[in-house]
């Protein structure tokens, strides 16, 4: 049985989702020194370029090559401009089930580039890998994130209390954390019919392939 993710790309009207490449690093620093992105995410603050290589060429492959997930740079079709990151992690490969977590770079955000690249990596998950499950964890404030849950097709099936960590900023502008709550987010293979083309109804894309 296969156990890890195989080297893919992704591809829609608008995007391609590849693996990080070395020449990433400069943009990944930018997009993950970001205000929202620090307040939802545990990325460490501030996020230097060299953090970004090691985990474009160490952590990245090391991730895929043990089984336990895979990372994708979300870059448009055109401009070839990284908008994102796509994140599958958590695998299990008896039950066929991973975790997807999301960034867009806040240069890219209201676009739907966030539901097209999850909805194309889901597509590809149940349809080429076979897999049952895949799992979506949200913290409770994050709603721009609920919203793109809510768009492919995600399920809301509980919630975690007390198990997220976030970060807000203090009156002296130093990050402080904050305990909030996990919205737990299902999507099974069935939950996708009809989403693409609702999404296409919606001006976003409905294509996908994969290579």
């Amino acid at each position: 049985m296969t156990t890890t993710f195989p080297d893919i790309s992704i591809n829609t009207d608008r995007l391609v989702l590849r693996a990080l490449e070395e020449a990433d690093a400069p943009a990944l620093a930018e997009m993950m020194n970001d205000e929202l992105v620090a307040a939802w995410t545990a990325v460490p603050q501030p996020y230097t370029e060299a953090a970004a290589r090691t985990w474009i060429t160490e952590y990245a492959p090391t991730e895929r090559a043990a089984g336990r997930g895979i990372d994708l740079a979300v870059t448009e079709f055109l401009t070839q401009r990284l908008v994102g990151i796509i994140r599958l992690g958590n695998t299990d490969w008896h039950v066929r089930s991973t975790e997807i977590s999301y960034i867009v770079a806040p240069w890219a955000r209201g676009e739907g580039y966030a539901s097209e690249a999850a909805l194309a990596t889901a597509q590809w998950l149940f349809g080429d890998q076979k897999f049952e499950r895949l799992e979506l964890r949200t913290a409770a404030g994050n709603t721009a994130s609920q919203q793109v849950a809510q768009k492919i097709g995600c399920i809301s099936e509980g919630v975690l209390r007390n198990a997220c960590i976030a970060r807000t900023r203090t009156e002296d502008g130093e990050w402080t954390e904050l305990r909030t709550d996990f919205i737990v987010w299902g999507l099974l293979p069935e939950d996708l019919d009809g989403v693409a083309d609702q999404m296409a109804e919606a001006g976003y894309s409905s294509y996908t392939e994969w290579n």
